[in-house]
């Protein structure tokens, strides 16, 4: 029975064509490396005695870098490629990493965070393009499931190995790798993948004819958006407010953190994929796996209000992993797919700046929250936006429907 749930799991990994591996290896080189963000929060409060208020205002210039990079990256990769983006992204942002961990003054940490953030997230939207250029058609979704595996794999090995860092070399540590990993991803990148140009609109088209649907006209997609940064600005909880709450509320080191949000990484590299082909296989509705994962992040919350048991810290993880298996890849796949020909990066440009936008609104609101009415309060607020979202998933399924009867 093992050796056959063994041999159904394996299954689901295969199909994919070498570029994609190659992918999925950079992306978990680079998020192993992806040490300083787990921590950053802790790292500005505790190691340069900033206020709260001050590192959510960091915070908030990292997200204003997010957003702006990933507009940047989403356009540039529909003019000259991903291809061209993602190198630039992930050489610079390397060598910014480095210089990042000299900088200790408030007004420098928020123009550093705003500068390194614009160019790493030039890499997102260039990437989600990559995938749909590299993967067949057919296995698109898993293609996007088997990145983010990569991701969540390296995040599982990244926040223990960065716990370990600040006690062995403090958080300067934790600049030089990130930095690294960043550099040695994209060497390998560049060695291993040829350019690839995309799909051609269709046989006979010229470009320049094509009229182009307007994104901004899209009400699906934009529900699609905003229902997508509810459930990523509860989620961040997990790298912002979190941490925090750990050591404060129950004296956990920065090792045993790492050690609970590396139990995320690896519930979803555990149980990610196999939910994905079966999702795809029995061809389920998205937004409402979609849906479920939000009712799981609200919970995830939630349940932090029985404060007075420290293993439901375990559950929260529990509860915040499975949500984000359940909502995030589908919500990749359904922008992705949203998109037509030749305004892939625009969409995805767009849709990862909603990842952006959670961040600034994590970061700043769950902060104050916690300065002015604690913890119990923050989590009472992000347990109802959660729920919110959960709402606006009935709300686009409904808008899809109908919009399906229209065109039929």
């Amino acid at each position: 029975m093992l050796r056959t749930g063994l041999r159904s799991y394996i299954n689901n990994f295969k199909g994919f064509r070498r570029e994609v591996w190659i992918l999925a290896m950079i992306t978990f080189i680079n998020r192993a490396g992806t040490m300083v963000l787990p921590f950053l929060s802790k790292y500005l409060k505790e190691n340069l005695h900033f206020t709260y208020g001050e590192v959510g205002w960091i915070m908030v210039a990292f997200g204003l870098g997010s957003m702006l990079g990933s507009w940047l990256g989403g356009k540039l990769t529909d003019k000259i490629g991903f291809y061209k983006i993602m190198v630039f992204s992930l050489f610079t942002s390397g060598i910014l990493f480095f210089i990042l961990q000299y900088i200790t003054s408030f007004w420098g940490l928020c123009l550093g965070m705003f500068g390194i953030m614009t160019i790493a997230d030039m890499f997102r939207p260039a990437m989600f393009v990559s995938l749909s250029v590299y993967a067949k058609p057919e296995n698109r979704v898993r293609a996007l499931s088997l990145v983010r595996l990569a991701v969540n794999l390296g995040f599982a090995a990244g926040p223990t190995l960065g716990g370990l860092i600040i006690i062995g070399m403090g958080y300067q540590g934790l600049f030089w790798v990130d930095g690294s990993s960043c550099i040695i991803a994209i060497l390998i990148f560049v060695l291993m993948v040829k350019e690839k140009k995309r799909i051609p609109l269709a046989v006979g088209d010229n470009p320049e004819t094509i009229i182009k649907k307007s994104v901004y006209k899209d009400k699906p997609f934009w529900l699609l958006l905003f229902t997508i940064f509810i459930i990523v600005m509860v989620f961040f909880q997990i790298f912002t407010t979190l941490p925090l709450y750990h050591s404060e509320k129950f004296g956990l080191t920065e090792f045993q953190t790492g050690m609970l949000l590396s139990l995320n990484g690896l519930l979803v590299f555990l149980f990610e994929m196999p939910i994905v082909s079966i999702v795809e296989r029995k061809n389920l509705n998205k937004i409402k796996i979609i849906a479920y994962g939000a009712l799981c992040v609200s919970f995830g919350y939630l349940v932090l209000l029985l404060d007075s048991w420290i293993p439901i810290l375990v559950i929260s993880i529990i509860l915040l992993s499975f949500g984000e298996i359940l909502a995030f890849p589908f919500s990749n796949a359904v922008a992705l797919n949203r998109a037509p020909k030749g305004q892939e990066g625009e969409y995805m440009g767009l849709f990862t700046m909603s990842f952006s936008l959670a961040h600034i609104a994590c970061s700043k609101t769950g902060l104050d929250i916690i300065a002015h009415f604690g913890y119990l309060t923050n989590w009472v607020f992000m347990g109802t936006l959660g729920m919110v979202a959960v709402l606006c998933c009935i709300w686009l399924n409904r808008m899809l429907i109908a919009e399906k009867r229209m065109s039929a």
